[in-house]
């Protein structure tokens, strides 16, 4: 008996350490931030693109990298949706619970889940030469809906299984068609795939290995899918690189306005995903 409480002792003093130490490095990383990106964090960071020898300490701001940001996560988004919503409710709703099909998908799931994001970047650098794309918004849009894909699908794919399979079995032997049937069920499903869209732009918008060779980088604000687009995390990067204290103050700046879309994203999708536990059938 004093053995066991021994061991639980031990063991519940690392889980302890562990968390001490998570919590400590978190607020490292964010007090640097802070410290660093607070006093060059400004309402021209937020409203203007950047001026002549921006990253040399000149005036300019980030509304570049802001707005690239919101067109290639809102572009991956519709086709992340297009296909994860669909192949979602049909292996779970329209195969057999047993399926092989559905099992290999869902291996696949994992799979590309794990997959670094620079594979992604590489992969969608090659077909974009297949297709005779260049570095471009489009070309950001395609390698970030390929990396958020996964994370959507398999976030999803554990809500849907949460549902009862009866219900289908009911609204058909109502005579619902299988389109109303799906319909009913992703109103079921709403907080569940909400939470996967924040999950899945949370890290689709953090990501730099993905555009940095698909994207481009830009000063302006992209016209057209063709135009380069900056983004939040390129623009970060590039900043830290300048000898210029300046400049790399403001990448911190930068990066305190990505921390914070990042940590509104996370404390929506717990929000989501608790309505969802009070909801669910």
């Amino acid at each position: 008996m004093k053995a066991k409480k021994t061991e639980e002792l031990i063991f519940k003093t690392f889980m302890i350490i562990s968390s001490i130490i998570i919590i400590s490095i978190l607020f490292y990383i964010i007090g640097t931030i802070i410290y660093k990106g607070l006093p060059a964090l400004d309402i021209d960071m937020l409203t203007k693109i950047p001026g002549g020898g921006f990253f040399l300490g000149k005036e300019g701001g980030v509304l570049n990298a802001i707005v690239g940001s919101l067109y290639i996560i809102l572009g991956s988004l519709v086709i992340g949706l297009a296909i994860s919503v669909p192949l979602v409710i049909y292996i779970n709703f329209y195969l057999p619970k047993k399926s092989w099909l559905a099992t290999l998908v869902r291996f696949s799931f994992d799979i590309l889940f794990g997959v670094p994001s620079i594979v992604y970047g590489a992969f969608g650098f090659a077909l974009m030469i297949f297709l005779g794309i260049r570095a471009s918004l489009l070309g950001g849009i395609i390698a970030i809906a390929l990396l958020i894909m996964p994370i959507m699908m398999r976030s999803f794919d554990e809500v849907a299984k949460l549902l009862s399979r009866d219900l289908p079995d009911a609204l058909l032997s109502l005579g619902a068609t299988r389109y109303e049937m799906a319909k009913v069920i992703i109103k079921q499903l709403m907080p569940g795939l909400v939470t996967a869209i924040l999950l899945s732009v949370g890290r689709g918008i953090g990501d730099a290995a993905a555009v940095l060779f698909t994207a481009g980088y830009t000063d302006n604000i992209p016209t057209s899918l063709g135009q380069p687009a900056a983004t939040l995390p390129l623009s970060i990067f590039f900043q830290l690189g300048s000898p210029v204290e300046e400049v790399q103050n403001r990448a911190y700046a930068s990066a305190a306005i990505l921390t914070l879309v990042i940590l509104i994203l996370s404390l929506s999708a717990r929000y989501f995903s608790s309505k969802y536990q009070k909801n669910k059938i």
